[in-house]
């Protein structure tokens, strides 16, 4: 007995590693072709199937919702941590408005044509559309880092931000339709109240929580480096864990929380950032993987035409109205609204929202799996594939600001005294040219570091800032936001660099 565990213990190991592997080679490959990785990841999870070479038998509905929702939990956090609140302010109402207006608009006009392309019954249809209805914020933000798409104005933060807070909408809306098609004498309006009560609490938990978490890392002392990324996994679980007890949307606390620590300072800040990213990469691909498993594609065939059919309507017409009419007299050009409503991308999160009604027992549950599946297929590989195309189409590209690249690292103390910030200067800075010993600093900013053509530069006080040279700045925080801002402003009247207060 006991060698027969070790033996499937090993097989299993092998085979989600062999998986894994091949994944990240196909990402790579994906990524000279101009395929999202998302959908090669999908692809190699369907051929390791039953039906597929592979032969891996895997039907269990259960685990799949488990893995999901905790992965996209570990998802949602590091989106959250990736968000600069100063960008997304501008945008927080446009934002809230497309993940609650917009899901609802979306859901009512698939759930029509799911009606009468497949003849379901009106609160199954209804389900259909609730289940495709949300982005998926793994499929965006991992889709726009692959494309290295720079994007003009606020698309980007309204994206990501959408995509991050529009999962809870979507949750309650199946969790209710299937309890209302299992039980069609409960009333629509209780569907709203408990909308609106997992809102709140999703929100009250994410930003209490988060706001704790901060002191609670900086205060904790862990005696090695690497306990502070058990320490953060350990706090996402905790606030899923608490406002879940609650009733309340613990995707959205999680999300939330990630939004407060992002934005304040705690140690190992950018370590535990790497360690996130990896972890959520590792969730994306895991989680395609077995939702390429769980899917038969001899299946599929049969729902291929409405299907289709039914993912035309989603693209060219549910997602643009539901866009247009959320945005309704929001200050933004129609390209950027276009825009928006072309990087409507499904990913993993429609098929797990599908398990739910399939463990509940909903009649036709199966088609509604088969039908996402196909769906998150075909948004991944038109909408996808062609974000470049429609971005430099619709003239809203811009160019994108390179990843961080200096090596040196601060640890804040959490006494919040200092800051160590990295400004890039521009061609037009009135410090172009100029010797460091000229530049006015205080004494309270050091430049430590100078990033030049892919060079390392230490500085010294002859040195000549050049145009595109990243300064990487140690500086007292009253100054920190002083000297960037200066730093990096366009060439105006001089302005020397004193005391701010």
């Amino acid at each position: 007995m006991k060698e027969t565990i070790f033996l499937n213990t090993g097989l299993i190991l092998l085979m989600g590693g062999g998986l894994l592997l091949l994944s990240l080679l196909a990402s790579k490959v994906g990524g000279r072709l101009g395929l999202p990785g998302l959908l090669l990841f999908l692809i190699i999870g369907m051929l390791a199937g039953s039906e597929g070479p592979g032969g891996i038998a895997f039907e269990n509905y259960e685990i799949t919702q488990f893995v999901g929702i905790i992965a996209l939990a570990f998802i949602l956090f590091t989106g959250g941590l990736e968000t600069n609140w100063r960008s997304t302010r501008p945008v927080l109402w446009s934002g809230i408005s497309l993940a609650t207006v917009g899901v609802v608009l979306t859901t009512g006009i698939v759930g029509v044509a799911a009606h009468y392309l497949f003849g379901l019954p009106w609160v199954v249809a209804l389900l259909l559309g609730a289940i495709v209805a949300p982005t998926d914020a793994s499929a965006v933000f991992s889709v726009l880092k692959e494309r290295a798409l720079g994007l003009k104005g606020n698309i980007r933060p309204m994206l990501e931000f959408e995509s991050g807070i529009n999962d809870p909408t979507a949750v309650v809306l199946v969790i209710g339709l299937t309890s209302m098609a299992l039980h069609p004498e409960k009333a629509p309006l209780d569907l709203l109240g408990k909308f609106a009560v997992e809102m709140a609490l999703g929100g009250i938990f994410g930003y209490g929580l988060g706001r704790l978490a901060v002191p609670l890392i900086n205060r904790v002392r862990l005696p090695l480096e690497g306990l502070y990324s058990v320490l953060t996994v350990a706090i996402v679980a905790v606030i899923y864990g608490l406002t879940a007890a609650a009733h309340g949307s613990g995707l959205l606390a999680v999300y939330i929380a990630g939004v407060v620590l992002g934005n304040s300072d705690f140690v190992h800040k950018r370590s535990l950032r790497h360690f996130h990213e990896g972890l959520t990469y590792l969730m994306e691909v895991g989680m395609f993987l077995l939702l390429g498993l769980l899917v038969f594609p001899l299946q599929l065939p049969a729902v291929a035409v409405p299907s289709l059919i039914l993912a035309a309507v989603l693209v060219f017409v549910a997602r643009p109205v539901a866009v247009y009419l959320s945005l309704l007299g929001v200050r933004m050009p129609l390209a950027h609204k276009t825009m928006v409503a072309w990087v409507g991308l499904r990913g993993a999160v429609p098929v797990v929202l599908a398990t739910f009604p399939v463990i509940a027992g909903v009649p036709g549950a199966p088609l509604l799996l088969n039908v996402a599946f196909f769906l998150v297929l075909v948004s991944i590989l038109v909408q996808g594939t062609s974000l470049p195309f429609v971005a430099r189409w619709l003239r809203v590209n811009a160019p994108l600001a390179g990843p961080s690249v200096m090596p040196l690292e601060y640890t804040p103390t959490g006494a919040g005294k200092n800051d160590l910030i990295e400004v890039t200067v521009p061609a037009t800075s009135d410090f172009v040219g100029q010797r460091i010993l000229n530049l006015g600093l205080p004494a309270e900013a050091l430049i430590v570091l100078i990033c030049r053509e892919e060079q390392y530069i230490i500085p010294r006080g002859d040195t000549r800032i050049q145009a595109g040279d990243v300064l990487q700045i140690l500086a007292a925080r009253p100054f920190a936001d002083t000297v960037q801002a200066r730093l990096a402003a366009p060439r105006s009247e001089p302005q020397p660099i004193g005391d701010p207060g």
